[in-house]
């Protein structure tokens, strides 16, 4: 009635988000359920569920979250209760409050840091000739490598 152009003419409202995009959660909001996600998460909010995502995420200073968290890469500057599982690089940042397990490749905790729990150190996922990712974490406490671990 308004607009002149057809419907086969008009763009459709449904997009592909890019992978590169980012999914943020902000101040003020409380969210219930989990969450999946392929692009970079940033919690500023509270989540009470758990967290998967191929890629960063970031809890916020003001951020917490009431579940386990699973990604590529983790900086926590927030409060998290519960497992946070990570691949490649995890952070926890001055004055962030973590009670729960650790399970990650390299793990660099600052000095104002507050870690009550586990800290299993895993090997990163590597990539073989044929493409695919494969990780050795299916033998049991290979402590056979020596894990990374830096402290700032």
């Amino acid at each position: 009635m308004f607009n002149n152009k057809s419907k086969s003419e008009t763009t459709d409202t449904k997009s592909v988000v890019p992978s590169g995009s980012a999914t943020i959660i902000g101040g003020g909001t409380t969210l219930k359920g989990d969450i999946t996600s392929s692009g970079d998460l940033r919690i500023d909010g509270t989540l009470v569920g758990n967290i998967n995502c191929t890629s960063k995420v970031i809890i916020g200073a003001n951020g917490v979250v009431e579940g386990d968290i699973s990604g590529l890469t983790a900086d926590i500057m927030g409060k998290v209760n519960g497992t946070i599982k990570v691949k490649e690089l995890l952070q926890l940042k001055s004055n962030c409050q973590v009670n729960g397990n650790l399970h990650s490749a390299k793990l660099q905790i600052e000095p104002a840091a507050n870690f009550n729990g586990q800290c299993h150190m895993i090997q990163e996922a590597t990539v073989s000739t044929s493409g695919k990712s494969s990780s050795s974490s299916n033998a049991k406490d290979d402590y056979s490598k020596s894990p990374t671990l830096a402290l700032s």
